[in-house]
């Protein structure tokens, strides 16, 4: 059995609320407590393990119970289901699926749908192409659609606009939900918007009282206007669904969609420079800080993961790296997918820098420190051995995807 430490921040977060609805299921099992004489008195069912022959046994040594024992896997969370048998309406929503996941905007935009859905509508996700995303159930997708196809594949707004309407015509939805993001949200939505003949609320950050509120003047002011049927929302704009799981029962076009004559030509992605790409950008970052000793060995991994560089303001102050390169609120805010902090214990403004990160991964020397309990995932151990370690599993799984590939 692995000694790795595994942990569940959402389960610890659910034991934490006492406002959520599983959170007597989720604290630990009582063995011992004070009686009304003084009296410590035990529960002698919920202590032990059960040996191999199935016989119970009981450790007295105190290696099974208190500080000792090792925290194990955490409980399933098992959340109410959220049925809609028979919609009155659809709310549709065509999150970006960046890398074939739900981004935590998107996740947003599903939370805002279930608001305007209530309890009679359904939500209904429509994503182009294959995808790898296996949580839709709990992101709050009542209903899911997949366009697959070759014409969907890559950059094909054109194509994408004809499958909305072929939707738009079959569901006829209530209201239409997309981030109007960089990443294709926003430009899908406003050529849809355009072959709709309607006039979309842009950079919506809340929808309030029968009103989207939008942000206008460069960010400064808010402009309120009536719900609009074609929203194009902003990041956080709702809280996403999180206290119930729903049932993302698959749902198919009834016809075909016509293939549009594209005019425009994808040559495919090109590769650029992770150096090049500026942190508030980058989806990948490989930052480093205090407990950095090796920093040619720091970068030598940076280059084999493909990873734009980032540092602490202690590496920044010390001359090891770049000061554009200082990720924290005295820096620059990060969205990355991925955050991977190397020896950086998490100082409070270092954590408000990359508190919009979908995974951050630790690697200390100190299990205690602040950054591990951010991380999603921490690696406790010398950062030199872990790198050269790192730098290994790539360069061998490169050799197997070449040798695969021969």
């Amino acid at each position: 059995m692995s000694d790795i430490i595994r942990r569940d921040p959402r389960a610890e977060w659910i034991a934490r609320n006492r406002l959520h609805p599983l959170h007597a299921a989720m604290q630990p099992a009582q063995h011992s407590w004070m009686g009304p004489n003084g009296v410590i008195r035990k529960n002698l069912h919920g202590i032990g393990f059960i040996g191999p022959n199935g016989i119970k046994r009981i450790d007295r040594s105190g290696a099974q119970q208190g500080g000792a024992v090792k925290r194990s896997a955490a409980v399933e969370v098992q959340l109410p289901l959220h049925q809609v048998p028979a919609p009155a309406f659809y709310i549709c929503v065509v999150p970006d699926m960046v890398g074939g996941r739900l981004s935590s905007h998107d996740r947003d935009l599903l939370g805002l749908a279930h608001q305007l859905a209530g309890t009679d509508g359904a939500v209904l996700a429509v994503v182009f192409g294959e995808h790898k995303e296996s949580a839709f159930e709990t992101a709050g997708v009542d209903r899911l659609l997949v366009l697959e196809g070759d014409e969907f594949s890559g950059y094909a707004p054109e194509q994408r606009v004809q499958g909305l309407r072929a939707v738009d015509n079959q569901f006829i939805p209530r209201h239409w939900l997309l981030p109007d993001s960089r990443s294709g949200g926003g430009e899908l939505g406003r050529r849809f918007a355009a072959a709709l003949g309607e006039r979309p609320a842009t950079r919506v950050w809340q929808v309030k009282d029968q009103e989207c509120i939008g942000r206008a003047g460069a960010g400064l002011q808010d402009l309120a206007r009536p719900v609009a049927r074609l929203i194009l929302a902003a990041a956080e704009c709702a809280e996403p669904v999180s206290e119930t799981r729903h049932e993302a029962l698959p749902v198919e076009l009834s016809t075909s969609v016509a293939r549009s004559l594209s005019r425009i030509e994808d040559l495919g992605a090109v590769a650029v420079d992770p150096g090049a790409i500026p942190m508030a950008e980058a989806e990948f970052i490989f930052s480093g800080g205090n407990g950095v000793k090796d920093w040619a060995l720091f970068h030598e991994t940076a280059a084999a993961l493909g990873a734009t560089e980032g540092a602490s303001r202690v590496a920044v102050d010390d001359g090891f790296m770049a000061r554009d390169r200082q990720v924290g609120a005295s820096g620059t805010w990060v969205t990355a997918r991925v955050y991977v902090a190397v020896g950086i214990s998490g100082a409070i403004q270092h954590l408000q820098g990359i508190g919009a990160c979908d995974k951050v991964v630790a690697i200390n020397l100190d299990p205690g420190c602040d950054m591990i309990k951010r991380a999603d995932l921490s690696v406790i151990g010398e950062s030199a051995e872990i790198l050269q370690a790192l730098i290994e599993a790539v360069a061998a799984y490169r050799n197997d995807a070449k040798r695969d590939a021969a």
